[in-house]
């Protein structure tokens, strides 16, 4: 017995299956005279706990114990109902002492103002509290939902500016997950309440009508007999059903409207009625005017209009004083005086620290409001997730982990309007339809889909918006068919590509450096800082990035490094040796699907221009100094022959000597950023290669 006693769950189990048991076997009068007391207790027990309960989650638990005291009242329903038209001619005391003494006590000799009084109380609880409070939890439960991408959006926006920690956001966010199962169990489980009172009134007009029938026709009873007999038992048994139900609809109808208040009960509610005394100032002067109006009785309301003044004066003279205090106003008090950037009751506003402007983030992504639903979309992927996936696919192929992207909501923004951000400058905008779904023709031809026609945001394609309910036309069609979320996600690889050597800080390239093995460590050691700087490893890195070429290989590239800088500190010379070394990656990025590296071959005419062009600087630096003539003439040299093989489905690269390499890149990334450029160094020495022709 004793060991049974410290497993509270074998109890628990225990009293669901005497619930089982109830719908099955009869029960005598003395044991539902018991577990009627029961659920009375546990109805009180749950409403004084509401009460007392400072937050809705602190009770997460309220929709299983709504099921199971409604499981208890309808069990013992159907034991009453069992007990009543089985043995109801025997007397009224047939269904037990308890359901006796509530009709007795409620019917005080008068069957119909005793009937009225029943039906006044199940009405009270079927159409007020219960369709009140199960409306409340609907409406609850879907703000919730609505307002969760907001909450971590501000939740992550903390984490980034470093006003919480990891911890305390991991906290955060799971409160705010409990919230809204919480919420969405709550507008299931206000439907028990709501059942539960439409099963007690049937149940009551099942026991009145078959009582007297049963009494009347069966058991030989006098029709005003059976009358008196099963109005009693069956009010009586309403009674105990209905006033437990009436109990734990006001103790849901508390809990769910505390959903934005914190604290007790009666600190929220007195605490708040109790913060105005002109409030109460007005009502003690209506109540003495009312009061001399004819037939109203004075010293009710005099006394009434004298607690409401006294009160009021007492508030003005100790604005401190002992009231119950609102939790949330308090809670919003104290932060209206920390947080940078705020203001205090009074007017004043908070100093804020210097250091608290000087935080950027190197990634930020903005969304106009409309646009919020997205970071929990439900039709795909959410926007989180992609970006999480983009960052180690950004890893995989590049070599670093690029910054995390801050999301953040702008209300400033037009509601459907996004904005992707470096270092918080506006790198590109783009406008899309969240409910609707973006179609592309890869063919290039028109859409012929019912739909709104639009522009790509990120390479500027023609597109058109459609509904969910088109997307098996488009894919038939053999359209590309894009969700919202990887529209904004495709726009910011695109920006990250484009400033992916900007990304690359100081301290990220110490910290590739450092976790480099421990056979790559003494390398390390050798060439930072004797031979070069981190500073400069960091140049080196920035400018292969700028051309997109993967720095994952890092223990070749310092090799490398170290290699060049025993006969130069030429940043430019380093870099063009370290993507010789780098040549089978840069090979095999560069080679087509049909197994070979499509060629144009800079013609010896621009390359001897070229190497004509190249001056010596300040130092080791070299330059570039050609007429603006001649750079038009290859600009548009390079246009009318990349364009030729580009409408043939080739996308060659420019080979030219290693030497004129980073300036011919220079001249062409101003105009054709996606064309690459190699030297013939870096062709690796068993890749294929097919020379298209000559620029």
């Amino acid at each position: 017995m004793l060991a049974l006693a410290k497993r509270p769950d074998i109890f628990f189990a225990l009293g669901i299956m005497f619930i089982l048991v109830i719908l099955i076997l009869p029960l005598p009068p003395f044991l539902l005279d018991l577990a009627l007391g029961v659920s009375l207790m546990i109805s009180l027990i749950v409403l004084m706990t509401v009460l007392f309960v400072e937050k809705p989650l602190h009770l997460s638990s309220f929709p299983t114990i709504l099921l199971i005291v409604t499981m208890l009242r309808l069990s013992l329903n159907i034991a009453s109902v069992r007990l009543i038209l089985g043995h109801g001619h025997e007397g009224t005391q047939a269904a037990g002492h308890l359901i006796q003494a509530f009709g007795g006590f409620v019917i005080g000799g008068q069957i119909v103002i005793g009937a009225i009084t029943f039906g006044i109380l199940t009405i009270i609880n079927f159409v007020v509290i219960t369709k009140g409070s199960g409306r409340i939890a609907e409406v609850s439960a879907r703000f919730s939902l609505d307002a969760m991408p907001g909450k971590q959006m501000a939740i992550d926006a903390d984490l980034s500016a470093g006003l919480i920690t990891e911890d305390v956001a991991k906290s955060r966010r799971k409160e705010l997950e409990d919230e809204s199962n919480f919420f969405g169990a709550m507008d299931g489980a206000s439907k028990f309440v709501r059942g539960d009172a439409i099963a007690g009134i049937l149940i009551t007009f099942i026991n009145f009508i078959a009582g007297i029938l049963i009494g009347v026709v069966q058991n030989g009873l006098s029709f005003n007999q059976a009358l008196h007999t099963y109005t009693i038992l069956t009010i009586g048994d309403g009674l105990v059903s209905q006033i437990p139900a009436l109990i734990v609809s006001i103790a849901a109808g508390i809990l769910v409207t505390k959903s934005g208040v914190a604290g007790s009960a009666e600190k929220a509610v007195i605490g708040q009625l109790t913060r105005q005394p002109a409030a109460l100032g007005i009502t003690s002067a209506f109540l003495v005017a009312l009061s001399f109006l004819p037939g109203i009785p004075l010293i009710p309301f005099w006394a009434l209009a004298g607690l409401c003044g006294y009160t009021c004066w007492f508030m003005l003279q100790n604005p401190d004083s002992a009231f119950p205090k609102d939790a949330a106003a308090v809670a919003k008090h104290k932060q209206l005086e920390g947080p940078p950037g705020a203001t205090t009751p009074d007017g004043k506003p908070v100093e804020e620290q210097a250091s608290d402007f000087l935080q950027i983030d190197a990634l930020r992504l903005e969304l106009g409001y409309g646009l919020l639903p997205l970071i929990n979309y439900q039709k795909g992927h959410r926007l989180t997730e992609q970006i999480k996936a983009l960052r180690k696919q950004m890893a995989r192929e590049l070599g670093f982990v690029i910054p995390a992207v801050r999301i953040q909501d702008n209300m400033q923004l037009p509601p459907n309007t996004y904005v992707v951000k470096v270092k918080e400058i506006e790198a590109a905008r783009g406008d899309i339809k969240p409910e609707m779904l973006l179609v592309m023709n890869p063919a290039g031809g028109p859409i012929s889909i019912v739909g709104e026609e639009t522009t790509e945001p990120t390479f500027g394609l023609p597109a058109m918006w459609i509904t969910e309910n088109h997307r098996e036309e488009a894919l038939f069609k053999n359209y590309t068919v894009v969700d919202p979320p990887t529209v904004i996600t495709t726009h910011l690889t695109e920006v990250v590509k484009d400033n992916m050597s900007e990304l690359l800080s100081y301290a990220e390239t110490q910290k590739l450096l450092d976790d480099l093995g421990k056979t790559q460590q003494k390398l390390v050691a050798e060439t930072i800082p004797s031979q070069i700087s981190v500073g400069g490893v960091q140049r080196i890195l920035q400018n292969l990035l700028r051309e997109m070429i993967s720095i994952r290989d890092l223990s070749t590239i310092v090799e490398a490094i170290s290699e060049a800088t025993r006969s130069t500190q030429n940043q430019v010379i380093i870099t063009e040796h370290v993507r010789s070394r780098l040549g089978r990656q840069i090979s095999h990025f560069n080679t087509n699907d049909s197994g070979y590296i499509p060629i144009v071959a800079l013609s010896p005419t621009w390359e001897q221009i070229f190497m004509e062009a190249i001056t010596t600087g300040a130092g080791e630096e070299k330059v570039l100094s050609m007429a603006p003539s001649k750079i038009q003439e290859f600009i548009a040299a390079t246009r009318s022959v990349f364009d030729k093989f580009a409408t043939q489905g080739e996308l060659p690269v420019l080979l030219t000597s290693p030497t004129i390499r980073p300036y011919v890149r220079s001249i062409i990334e101003r105009f054709r950023p996606t064309t690459v450029v190699l030297s013939q160094s870096e062709i690796f020495a068993k890749a294929r290669i097919k020379t298209l022709g000559q620029l």
